[in-house]
């Protein structure tokens, strides 16, 4: 899937949706729960699966989860029980940048 700013994407195994803020300039599978996830505004029939039990780490409200190699960022809008990945690899939380001291 290519994402593109803005978009919002939402998990169809459970509660979890995001929107994108910053998106790679190449096709990439995101999953929730080991299911591809969607954007339910596009009018399409969301993706049919099951939550894979091994990936129901849960996602947080108001956390950002980023690949910066990739250049994707995520902004979790409601949280759920399935874990995001990209790839197959999952998510992690995205840390505030240190900084600089002023001095």
């Amino acid at each position: 899937m290519k994402l593109q700013l803005g978009q919002m994407l939402a998990s169809p195994v459970d509660a979890t949706t995001v929107i994108v803020v910053r998106a790679p300039g190449t096709e990439i599978d995101l999953t929730c729960a080991g299911v591809e996830m969607w954007d339910p505004r596009s009018g399409q029939e969301p993706p049919s699966g099951t939550a894979d039990p091994a990936q129901l780490g849960g996602s947080e409200l108001g956390k950002r989860y980023a690949d910066h190699d990739l250049g994707l960022e995520l902004l979790c809008t409601k949280a759920g029980q399935g874990s995001i990945a990209v790839n197959g690899v999952p998510l992690q939380v995205a840390t505030a940048r240190a900084l600089p001291s002023s001095d």
